[in-house]
C-alpha cells in the first residue's frame, strides 16, 4: 500500500494547498496520515457564536477532524503545541508556542511517527511557510531534520526501525494563483488591497518556476471545498477564498503545486504524480 504523511502546523493547512491531492490519493487507496503541530489557538473566530478564545483549540481540533474525514485522512497526530500566532504578536511568547519548541523535543516525536507510518511521500511547507508564519517555518525545519534522523538507524533506535522516506515535497500556492484571484476580483470592482502582500511572497516565497509536479484535482475539488467549509471559525463568508463565486473559486483551486526537495532534482525535472516510479514497500 502506498503511504503519505503530511507534516503541518495548524488545522486548515491541509486544505488550500494539498486538499484536492489528499482526496485524490485517498480515493485511490493511499494510506494517509497527518501531523498537526498545534490546534490553532491563535486563529480567527469568524463567527463569535462558534467559539471563544478559551474554546477555540477544542473547536478547531473538531474542525480538523471533520476535514480529515472529508478528505480521507485516516489519522491525525496532534503534537500538542500552542499556535504561536503571527510574527510580533504576544502569542509568540507563550511558553508552549510551537515556534519556540526545541528541535531536541520536536524531532523525536516526528521521527517516531515517520517510522510508524513509513511513508513513501511526505508533504510539508516550503521554508518561508507560505506567508512567513513562524509555525509554518518551524514545521518545515523540524520535518527536514526528522526525515534525515528517521533514516539513521543509530538515531534513537527505541523509536522504531529506521525508515528512509523516498520523497519529500513542499506544497505550494504560487504567486500566479493570487494574481489570478486579484484580477478576477478587480474586474468585479472588489477590494484587492490584501494582494499588496504578493510582492513579499514573490521575494521570500518559493519561486513559481521551481515546481516539479502540478496535479489537476478537478475531480476532487468538491471534497477540498467541503473540507474547507469544515473550518467554520477560519473561513467565514468574508474570507478571501470565499469572495468570488464558489464555482469560480473551485476552478482556481483545482490545480495543486509541489516542489520535490528530497531527493534533490534539477529545476527542469517534472513528475505527473507524486508517487510516479515509486514501488510500494
Amino acid at each position: 500500500m502506498k503511504r503519505l504523511l503530511g507534516c503541518f502546523a495548524h488545522p486548515d493547512d491541509e486544505v488550500l494547498g494539498p486538499g484536492g491531492t489528499i482526496a485524490h490519493y485517498a480515493k485511490a487507496g493511499v494510506h494517509i496520515e497527518w501531523v498537526c503541530a498545534t490546534r490553532g489557538e491563535a486563529g480567527e473566530i469568524a463567527d463569535p457564536s462558534l467559539a471563544t478564545p478559551e474554546t477555540l483549540a477544542q473547536v478547531r481540533e473538531a474542525e480538523m477532524l471533520c476535514a480529515a474525514q472529508t478528505l480521507g485522512i485516516r489519522h491525525v497526530h496532534f503534537l500538542g503545541y500552542r499556535d504561536s500566532g503571527m510574527p510580533g504578536t504576544e502569542d509568540n511568547n507563550h511558553p508552549q508556542a510551537f515556534m519556540n519548541a526545541p528541535a531536541a523535543q520536536v524531532v523525536p516525536q516526528l521521527v517516531a511517527i515517520i517510522r510508524q507510518v513509513r511513508p513513501h511521500v511526505i508533504l510539508t511547507f516550503e521554508p518561508w511557510g507560505g506567508y512567513g508564519h513562524p509555525d509554518h517555518i518551524a514545521i518545515n525545519r523540524h520535518t527536514l531534520a526528522a526525515v534525515a534522523a528517521a533514516a539513521d538507524p543509530t538515531y534513537h533506535p527505541n523509536l522504531g526501525t529506521a525508515w528512509d522516506t523516498p520523497r519529500l515535497f513542499y506544497e505550494l500556492l504560487p504567486v500566479s494563483v493570487f494574481e489570478n484571484m486579484r484580477a478576477r476580483m478587480a474586474a468585479r470592482g472588489m477590494d484587492t488591497s490584501w494582494f499588496e502582500r504578493i510582492e513579499e511572497r514573490r521575494e521570500k516565497g518559493w519561486p513559481d518556476d521551481q515546481v516539479h509536479c502540478i496535479l489537476d484535482v478537478s475531480a476532487t475539488v468538491t471534497h477540498k471545498w467541503a473540507a474547507l467549509l469544515c473550518h467554520r471559525t477560519q473561513f467565514g463568508p468574508d474570507n478571501l477564498f470565499r469572495r468570488l463565486p464558489e464555482e469560480e473559486m473551485k476552478a482556481l483551486l483545482s490545480r495543486e503545486y509541489f516542489a520535490l526537495v528530497r531527493p534533490t532534482v534539477s529545476q527542469e525535472f517534472r513528475l505527473n504524480d507524486l508517487f510516479e516510479g515509486l514501488q510500494a514497500t
